[in-house]
């Protein structure tokens, strides 16, 4: 039996938040892109999206192998994947399984060659991990001396799944937080792969920066309640899905600085609490922990009503047994002068997003109540 090992929510091409290739495609190029799996076993398999494509995609070869420095990938490791030759329009994939033995914390490199024209790319805007981009078919090179191009994005890639037969696996749905804002790009330290480490079990990150609960953004991808159940409830052997979502629902009509930010219609804690409730429903049959939201105050989401609408989200959350559990990060994370502010010793900088050490705390409050 396959689980899930490792998982990036598909988004619509856009800029995002830093340059990336999506809306610009690939063309007679190979992308070489780098995951760590949280689970081990004897094979494994990939799987592609492209959710947002108008037109399927010539996939001309795929390969996968351990991952080594930089773009390189281990000698002998190196495993040609046998593929559709087109992935489709608003559709996904899935390739046949290959020997390759990795074990849970291990990186794998998984390399796509387009020898015609993709168009725009479903991508996921923040890996915080390099992804590289070379021009031919660069599928069996070793050393990855011939990727002379960078991002920060994943491509079309959005699982790879291992034959560990595990039914133990841990979803985190959420915006910014969960897909790792802040940590240190390359080492693998958002919240998601501390939990990994902690508890042994397999995690999956289910988050997009700028997320919304309940609406959609052309930026930030499909809105919580829309995605749930391809981003959670399609992954392989999860039972237990943790929700920390709805800040950037009640922060962004905050500022008008950010026009990414926009429409950012105002709402209210029980328009919010309603889709929990409905993330909830659709999770029947998992194990549904609720996570407060974070502290924010100083930050750009920060505004008298937005300090009021998320204390009323976070004490429904804490008191009304609606969730199977509940961790509270707001109390996990928050200074020791101000309870609305995150504690200097875990905020990046911002006053929105933990550093490494913040997301650390947050896996630690979170393993204490699985």
């Amino acid at each position: 039996m396959f689980t899930t090992a490792w998982s990036a929510s598909p988004q619509l091409p856009a800029e995002g938040f830093t340059p990336n290739w999506s809306r610009e495609g690939f063309w007679r190029q190979s992308v070489r892109q780098i995951v760590r799996l949280s689970a081990g076993g004897a094979r494994l398999r990939i799987r592609l999206s492209h959710a947002y494509g108008t037109s399927p995609v010539r996939l001309a070869g795929a390969t996968v192998g351990r991952t080594a420095a930089g773009a390189g990938v281990e000698p002998g490791s190196l495993r040609r994947l046998t593929l559709p030759d087109e992935i489709p329009a608003r559709g996904s994939l899935v390739s046949e399984p290959v020997e390759l033995a990795v074990a849970a914390g291990e990186s794998v490199t998984v390399t796509l060659y387009f020898d015609a024209a993709t168009g725009p790319a479903t991508f996921h805007a923040q890996a915080f991990t390099p992804v590289y981009r070379g021009a031919g078919d660069l599928l069996g090179e070793v050393d990855g001396q011939g990727f002379d191009a960078v991002s920060e994005s994943w491509y079309f890639l959005t699982a790879v799944e291992t034959d560990a037969g595990r039914t133990d696996g841990i979803a985190l749905f959420g915006d910014s937080v969960t897909d790792g804002f802040g940590s240190t790009v390359g080492a693998d330290l958002r919240w998601s792969d501390a939990l990994a480490r902690l508890t042994g079990r397999p995690v999956l990150n289910a988050g997009i920066g700028g997320n919304l609960l309940l609406n959609d953004s052309a930026w930030y991808g499909e809105k919580g309640v829309g995605r749930f159940r391809r981003d959670v409830l399609g992954l392989a052997g999860v039972d237990t899905v943790v929700v920390l979502l709805g800040l950037n629902d009640i922060g962004f009509s905050e500022t008008d600085e950010q026009p990414t930010y926009k429409p950012a219609p105002v709402l209210e804690a029980a328009e919010l609490i309603a889709g929990h409730q409905e993330l909830i429903r659709q999770a029947r049959g998992l194990r549904v922990i609720g996570g407060t939201l974070l502290p924010f105050g100083g930050s750009d989401h920060w505004g008298e009503r937005a300090a009021k609408v998320s204390h009323e989200v976070n004490e429904w959350v804490r008191c009304s047994g609606a969730y199977d559990a509940v961790v509270d990060f707001a109390r996990e994370l928050a200074g020791p002068e101000d309870p609305d502010r995150l504690h200097p010793s875990y905020d990046f900088g911002d006053h929105l997003h933990p550093n490494d050490l913040g997301y650390q705390v947050m896996a630690q409050a979170l393993s204490a109540v699985l």
